[in-house]
């Protein structure tokens, strides 16, 4: 049972106890990738977590950019926040459908915008459904509610930094997506894309760091799959993955092991997979 922290992760069981507490927010953050077949809209308006809101990580993002749900601008954030009546004082807990999939990548974006009030629900709706504890399919009443953000830019890498950490080797790149596409003998799921991973990168299969449940395995064995794959903790860590959905979930886990300095490259494979002048690397 993982501890609970208001900061990273929390039970479902802290999160029921919690539910009523006037300062608290929840949001499902879930999205899928095309071949998942699901609709994460229709969905939560189904069924959702009492007083949850929907966070769409397609559509809070940055429009003018040709990559898919890069980071939104502050005064976006701002103005989407406050319209779902999510502001400051209030303690976010932040859900998926798939049980830990995208809710880190909205953990990851309030933590960008400087608010660090904010977990991850363990093993999100699925393990919370299982359990039998209480949906509602009404919309949350919401009203205007003020917030302030500061932009950590510490958090986040473009192009130019990860491909500089590629090629000095001073980051420790860290890979989220399946071993086959990080090989490069499986197809990228984006049309266009080559195959293969950024050079000096490790492969840190999302998947890896949960449980079966959908909850997130215990720091002691979170320590262990990272040092098998040989990370160099003297280095400050960069994640990546297909579109910097997943590449989270190694941010999330990287907080409980008390690991701080990490950032997300939040174009990923997205971009990195597009460019012929940026290096590709097959294999192990």
């Amino acid at each position: 049972m993982a501890e609970d922290d208001p900061k990273t992760l929390v039970s479902t069981d802290w999160l029921e106890a919690h539910l009523k507490d006037p300062d608290l927010r929840v949001i499902d953050a879930s999205w899928y990738l095309p071949d998942m077949n699901r609709d994460p809209k229709a969905e939560y308006e189904a069924a959702h977590i009492p007083g949850a809101r929907f966070f769409d990580i397609d559509r809070i993002s940055d429009t003018r950019s040709g990559l898919p749900h890069m980071a939104p601008t502050p005064e976006m954030f701002v103005s989407r926040m406050r319209a779902m009546g999510i502001g400051d004082g209030h303690q976010v807990v932040v859900y998926d459908g798939a049980g830990m999939f995208s809710a880190p990548r909205v953990w990851w974006l309030f933590r960008l915008m400087g608010k660090t009030d904010v977990a991850v629900l363990d093993g999100g709706f699925p393990k919370w459904q299982a359990e039998g504890r209480p949906v509602e399919d009404m919309p949350p009443v919401m009203r205007d509610r003020h917030i302030s953000v500061s932009r950590q830019a510490n958090l986040v890498k473009d192009v130019t930094q990860v491909a500089s950490a590629s090629k000095l080797g001073d980051h420790a790149i860290l890979d989220a997506r399946s071993p086959g596409r990080f090989r490069g003998d499986e197809a990228e799921p984006r049309p266009g894309l080559r195959s293969g991973h950024i050079p000096g990168s490790k492969n840190v299969h999302y998947r890896s760091l949960l449980n079966d449940d959908g909850t997130m395995k215990s720091p002691e064995e979170l320590v262990r799959i990272f040092d098998g794959v040989g990370v160099d903790w003297g280095k400050p860590v960069i994640t990546s993955c297909g579109s910097g959905v997943t590449a989270a979930i190694i941010n999330l886990a990287l907080e409980r092991m008390g690991h701080r300095n990490h950032a997300l490259y939040d174009g990923s494979w997205a971009e990195w997979g597009m460019y012929n002048d940026l290096k590709v690397v097959k294999g192990e």
